[in-house]
This record gives structure tokens, sequence and C-alpha cells, in this order.
């Protein structure tokens, strides 16, 4: 058993490639496999804080520090991993074990949707609202009024997001074919994602995809966006009706 668990998927190849290749391929399983993932559950599900009195106790951002947390320190990591792989040497063994192909396209591909979602994060527009100091005083801001600036950022954020994640999986499944990683590791990623998956589904089931807007301040229609339907596919906003679910 584990003479097969250290063997590499393909018995016919080799599994070398090199300090710089193999630290590029455990930053981004690291980033991809682990990081991003987490951020992304914290802020589908975890909006409102479990223990959290809501509607009293409004706008809980514990799941925001973690989302935040896991998306920049997977952006680093990425960047640390794409500076590897492109200062590498050139492979000196087997030209199975380095060659331009699938994982290189989803690769560049996955990296491109990460900027998209820095670059959309960084300019998703003011908040608003509520004066946080209790004023009273509403004041004005993309997302509390929902602009359309917001309204553009919802949709690529989200959307993005999950096709980045769905992609990188594709990223590190051919990158480990390519590097013929041992069978060990195909099984720990298996069984992680397979993890994060019942996660997701059990949480999804439980209702706790809650819409950002509603978790932040509550369910009244007097507020501009709980007059919209909620953003997202699967995502409920409690104040409103099923009908009004995506």
């Amino acid at each position: 058993m584990w003479e097969w668990l250290a063997a590499p998927i393909d018995p016919d190849r080799v599994h070398e490639v090199g300090t710089q290749l193999s630290w590029h391929a455990r930053l981004m399983v690291f980033a991809w496999g682990g990081c991003v993932p987490i951020g992304i559950l914290a802020a589908r599900f975890f909006k409102i804080w479990p223990g959290q009195s809501w509607p009293r106790q409004l706008d809980n951002r514990t799941w925001w520090h973690i989302h935040r947390i896991c998306q920049y320190g997977g952006g680093v990591l990425m960047v640390i991993a794409l500076v590897l792989i492109l200062t590498a040497p050139p492979p000196t063994l087997s030209p199975q074990v380095i060659l331009p192909g699938p994982h290189a396209w989803f690769g560049w591909i996955v990296l491109s949707l990460a900027l998209v979602q820095i670059s959309s994060g960084v300019l998703r527009g003011s908040k608003g609202g509520p004066d946080e100091a209790g004023s009273g005083e509403i004041l004005p801001g993309d997302h509390y009024d929902m602009t359309r600036h917001r309204l553009i950022f919802e949709y690529i954020h989200k959307f993005a997001g999950y096709a980045a994640v769905l992609l990188s999986i594709a990223a590190i499944l051919t990158g480990l074919y390519q590097a013929n990683g041992p069978n060990w590791m195909w099984l720990t990623l298996l069984l992680w994602w397979g993890l994060l998956l019942s996660a997701f589904i059990a949480f999804q089931r439980r209702g706790m995809a809650v819409d950002t807007y509603e978790a932040i301040w509550g369910p009244d229609k007097e507020h501009p966006g709980n007059q919209r339907r909620p953003i997202g596919v699967g995502v409920r906003r409690l104040g409103s009706s099923d009908s009004e679910r995506v």
C-alpha cells in the first residue's frame, strides 16, 4: 500500500521536477486549493455568523475578514508561485516533465480571472447606509443604493470568482499529471475537495447563503437594496418569500 501511494500516477514517467517547480506547485495548490475556497465558503455562508442575533445584530464582519485574509493570502502565494515558474531553469530531465499544454492554458486563465477579482474588489465602490455613529442619517453609497456601479461589481466578482475556482481545479489536476505526481497527492486532493463540496452542500441546504445586503442592513423594505432580487444562484433573502430566491 505504501509503495503504491508513493508511486507516480504514470509508472512510465519519472516524478522529478526540481526545487522551484515543486514549490510553484505547492504554493499554487495551497492558494487555490485551500485559501481561495475557504474564503469563498466564508463569504457565501457566514454573512450571518453562528450565534448572531440577526436582525437585532447587523453587519457582523467576521466573514469579511476571513474572506479578505484568505483571498489576499492566496494572491500573495500565487504571485510567489508565478515568479518561481517564470524563473525556473529549463528542465534537464525527460521533456515529458514540463511541457506547455493544458496546464499552462488553465493556469493563465485562472491568473487572469484572479486579476479581475482583485481589480473588481478594489473598484467595488462606496458602502453608504445608516450612519454608524447613530445620528440617524442615511449616507449615500454604491452598495446601499445598489447603483449600477455596485451591480456590475456584484455580477463580475461573484461569477468570475466561482469560475476561477472551478478552472483552478482543472489547472491543479493537469499540473499534477504533467509533473506525474504520486498517488497520495491525488487522493489527498480528492478527499479535501470532497470535504469542501460536502460542506458547501450542507451549508446550502441549511439556507446559510444569505444575501449580503440583507445581512448588513436587515430585512426592512425601506432599504433600496431589499427591493431587488438577491444576486447569485441559490442566494436567499430571509425577509423575503421563497419566490424571490435566485
